[in-house]
């Protein structure tokens, strides 16, 4: 899959649009399997991603949540590969409710990164995240993550 997401901001919390507040945020795994069901479900709500295929897939994905809270602000699911030392990012999504420009909280996109690179630092990854943009997307990663291209990568 490639990678469709805007980064709209690195921010050391989310950022309430509206109000300007500073929300503290937290993240955790979501170890049920996401069902055809489920994924319907959340389309229904407004994702736009079939979040089944990624754990269908051995990804684990793992939820962002404004602290105290059990609403969803983001998902990510990736895979550790322990071998070549990088953490894949398959999909990574925005809640509806905080897409674009006029979106919730800005900073979604930001921290589910974020989350990825602590993720591949704890399992000895050294923070690598690799992941595939969209082509339109490219540049906007490189000047908001500094990331950076490579044109040959192995995956299991």
């Amino acid at each position: 899959m490639e990678v469709d997401i805007e980064i709209d901001g690195l921010t050391n919390c989310l950022v309430n649009r509206i109000t300007g507040e500073e929300c503290d945020t937290q993240y955790r795994l979501i170890s049920k399997t996401i069902t055809k069901a489920d994924a319907e479900k959340l389309k229904a709500e407004g994702w736009l991603f079939d979040w089944s295929i990624p754990h269908s897939n051995g990804y684990e994905i793992y939820e962002l949540l404004i602290k105290g809270s059990d609403e969803c602000q983001g998902l990510i699911a990736l895979k550790h590969i322990r071998d070549q030392l990088y953490t894949h990012v398959d999909v990574v999504e925005s809640a509806p409710k905080n897409r674009g420009k006029n979106g919730k909280y800005q900073g979604v996109g930001a921290h589910l990164f974020a989350i990825a690179c602590k993720l591949s630092w704890d399992v000895g990854n050294e923070g690598f995240v690799q992941f595939k943009a969209k082509t339109d997307l490219v540049e906007h990663y490189r000047e908001t993550l500094k990331a950076k291209c490579t044109s040959i990568v192995m995956l299991p």
